[in-house]
């Protein structure tokens, strides 16, 4: 799934105002998180997660993975918080 630069900047409005649903913690992307990220897509759509941590590939390997294996869209990624889009079949 890709979004039109469009749509993405429609997107990234909308997460303006939104706030992190999931925060991934020291122990990283666990099963938990992973399932709780997929009842948040299923839920809103458009979700933004915080991730703790210091070291910046770590969270850029973390966003890849949940991206890759939700089939979401990265929106928008500063700093510890990013926003990721997954449209809703229903």
């Amino acid at each position: 799934m890709t979004i039109n630069s469009k749509y993405r900047q429609q997107l990234k409005a909308q997460a303006h105002s939104l706030k992190p649903i999931v925060t991934i913690g020291n122990h990283g992307l666990t099963e938990a998180v992973q399932l709780e990220i997929e009842r948040a897509l299923v839920d809103h759509e458009l979700i933004k997660i915080r991730i703790q941590g210091n070291d910046r590939v770590l969270r850029r390997q973390m966003i890849d993975e949940i991206c890759q294996t939700r089939q979401a869209e990265l929106v928008q990624s500063i700093g510890h918080i990013c926003a990721i889009y997954r449209k809703n079949p229903d």
